[in-house]
């Protein structure tokens, strides 16, 4: 069965190269920096913003974003899932964003885990 397709909405600490190097591979991906409306608001805008989209979030902000997420499941309103990622498996340099590329890409090609699970952690491409 082939992957369910979605996007992704890369948060604000993800530069907009990373979103235009994944569209080149033909995936729907947007950064919170690319979008003025989204810049510097609440995490729990952020994360209605990509459930709005029908976009899976991609954050480094577990703090933050597990509680929101737990809300919403509890809710029943969790229509996107979080994608965590951690700066200890993906640094932010722009002087070699590859391997993180390569990660997202992976993912996005094998595609989300399957309902209800509204939430996955990125792996090194490499670990896959």
């Amino acid at each position: 069965m082939p992957a369910t397709r979605c996007g992704l909405l890369l948060d604000e600490m993800f530069s907009p190269a990373l979103a235009a190097a994944l569209c080149d591979f033909g995936h729907d991906v947007v950064a919170v920096a690319d979008r003025p409306g989204h810049r510097a608001v609440s995490d729990d805008k952020i994360y209605a913003a990509a459930r709005a989209d029908g976009r899976w979030l991609v954050t480094e902000n577990v703090k933050d974003f597990r509680p929101i997420l737990l809300r919403a499941v509890q809710e029943g309103s969790a229509t996107a899932g979080i994608l965590f990622t951690s700066s200890r498996t993906f640094a932010r340099s722009r002087k070699n964003p590859g391997p993180l590329i390569s990660a997202l890409h992976i993912w996005l090609q094998t595609g989300p885990p399957d309902a209800p699970i509204t939430e996955d952690w990125l792996t090194d491409a490499g670990q896959q």
